[in-house]
C-alpha cells in the first residue's frame, strides 16, 4: 500500500442470493482525497459504502483503512461516520444538541463539547441557528447539522450516501459548492455516493464508475468525460453520440477511417490502435459538432456532412439541435457565447453542415454485430444518449 493511500479495496465480492453486487473490486482512495462512487441503480456502489462503514461484510476480499485491515472489524470501531440522504437527525434535540450528541457518547467534558460544537456551527454557517428544533430549519440546514454531527468525532474517513437526494435542483446545487468547501476546510478523506453525474463531476478529485459490480473506470472528471475507455462510461458521463462502424482503413499511425453502413467514412483519432476489421463505437460528444449554414473551412482532418435540422431546443445558455445525415439522427450543442437578436437563427427543416476534428472522436470496443445500440431510439441507427441514471434505491 502506498503512504498516501486512505482506503484500500483488494478483491472485493459481495453476493446477494444469486445477484453478485461486487464483482472482484480493487483499488485505492487517496488520503484527504473527494472520491465518488458513480453509477446506476444496482451497480454496486452503495454495497461498497456499506463495506467500508462496516454495516456489511464482503465474502471475500478485504478493506483497508490507513494500512489497518478493518475488514472484520464493528461497526462503532471504526473511525468513519456516515452522511444518509434521510439526515437521521433526532427531532427532539436541538440543532446543537444533535451536532453534540457524539461528544456526549464519548463522555468528552461539557466545556470542550461547547468549543468543539461552535466550531461546526461556525464551519456550516448557522452559528444562530444551534437553538432551533430540527423541524423548524430547511432541508439544506438539515443536511449541514448531519455533516458536523458526523465530522464531529473527527473521523478519519466520512461517507456520503446520497446526501443530497432529497433536495431540490438549486439546493442540490448550492449543497454541493458547500460540500467541497467543507472538504477542502476539514481535509479528511471524503467518499462520496451518487448516481447523479453531475453531482460527481462537479465536486470530485476522481471517480469511479461502477456497472454491474465492476469498475470500469477511474479517473478525474476530465479524464472520464474527454477520453472514456468503454461504451458505458462514454454514455453515462454527459451526453454522447454513437455511430456503429468498422475500422476500413489505417491512415497513418494516428488516425484510421471508420467505415458504416449508408454514411460517407469518417476520419477518426485510433489512440486505442484497433486493426482493420475492428468492430467500434465512435463516440462524439454533441458539444464538439459545429453547426452552420455555411460550408466549414477546408481541413484534411475536419469530418464535415450536409444535414437537415429535425428538431430545436433553445435551452438559454446553449441550443440543442437534432439533425439527420442520410439515415442517421446526430445532436449538436451550440454554446451562447454571443447571441444577436438579429441574426438569423438556425431552425426546423433548414439545410445545414455540421463537422467535427477527427481528434473529437474516440473509437471504443464493440465486440460483435449484434451489441446493444447505447441510443436513447432503438430504431434510430445512432442518437445522443443519457445512459440511464435511474435512482439508486435498495442497492
Amino acid at each position: 500500500m502506498k503512504d498516501k493511500d486512505s482506503i484500500v479495496f483488494e478483491n472485493v465480492s459481495k453476493r446477494y442470493g444469486k445477484v453478485l453486487a461486487l464483482d472482484n473490486v480493487s483499488f485505492s482512495v487517496k488520503k484527504g482525497e473527494f472520491f465518488s462512487l458513480l453509477g446506476p441503480s444496482g451497480c454496486g456502489k452503495t454495497t461498497l459504502l456499506k463495506i467500508v462503514a462496516g454495516f456489511e461484510r464482503p465474502d471475500t476480499g478485504r478493506v483497508l483503512l490507513d494500512g489497518e485491515d478493518i475488514t472484520q472489524l464493528p461497526a462503532n470501531k471504526r473511525p468513519v461516520n456516515t452522511v444518509f440522504q434521510n439526515y437521521a437527525l433526532f427531532p427532539h434535540l436541538s440543532v446543537r444538541e444533535n451536532i453534540a450528541f457524539g461528544l456526549q457518547i464519548a463522555k468528552r467534558a461539557a466545556h470542550e463539547i461547547k468549543i468543539e460544537v461552535d466550531q461546526m456551527l461556525r464551519l456550516i454557517q448557522m452559528e444562530d441557528q444551534g437553538h432551533k428544533k430540527t423541524d423548524e430549519i430547511s432541508g439544506g440546514q438539515k443536511q449541514r447539522v448531519a455533516i458536523a454531527r458526523a465530522l464531529i468525532n473527527k473521523p478519519r474517513v466520512l461517507l456520503l450516501d446520497e446526501p443530497l437526494a432529497a433536495l431540490d435542483l438549486k439546493l442540490r446545487q448550492k449543497m454541493l459548492l458547500e460540500l467541497d468547501l467543507i472538504h477542502d476546510e476539514v481535509g479528511i478523506t471524503f467518499l462520496f455516493v451518487t448516481h447523479d453525474q453531475t453531482e460527481a463531476m462537479a465536486v470530485s478529485d476522481r471517480i469511479a464508475v461502477f456497472h454491474h459490480g465492476k469498475v470500469e473506470q477511474i479517473g478525474s472528471p476530465i479524464e472520464l468525460y474527454e477520453s472514456p475507455k468503454s461504451s458505458f462510461v462514454a454514455a453515462f458521463i454527459g451526453d454522447t453520440n454513437f455511430l456503429d462502424g468498422r475500422v476500413a482503413e489505417k491512415m497513418d499511425e494516428d488516425y484510421s477511417q471508420l467505415m458504416l453502413e449508408e454514411f460517407p467514412k469518417i476520419l477518426c483519432y485510433n489512440d486505442k490502435h484497433h486493426a482493420v476489421g475492428d468492430l467500434v463505437h465512435l463516440s462524439i460528444r454533441p458539444e464538439k459538432i459545429q453547426i452552420s449554414r455555411e460550408a466549414p473551412p477546408k481541413n484534411a482532418l475536419y469530418n464535415s456532412f450536409q444535414a437537415v435540422v429535425e428538431d430545436v431546443v433553445y435551452k438559454g445558455d446553449h441550443t440543442k439541435f437534432w439533425v439527420r445525415v442520410e439515415g442517421y439522427r446526430i445532436a449538436v450543442a451550440q454554446q451562447h457565447s454571443r447571441f444577436l437578436l438579429d441574426e438569423k437563427p438556425i431552425r426546423w427543416h433548414d439545410v445545414v453542415w455540421i463537422w467535427w476534428h477527427a481528434d473529437d472522436g474516440f473509437m471504443l470496443d464493440r465486440y460483435s454485430e449484434s451489441d446493444e445500440k447505447l441510443t436513447q431510439e432503438p430504431s434510430e441507427k445512432i442518437g445522443a444518449t443519457d445512459a440511464r441514471r435511474e435512482g439508486d434505491a435498495g442497492e
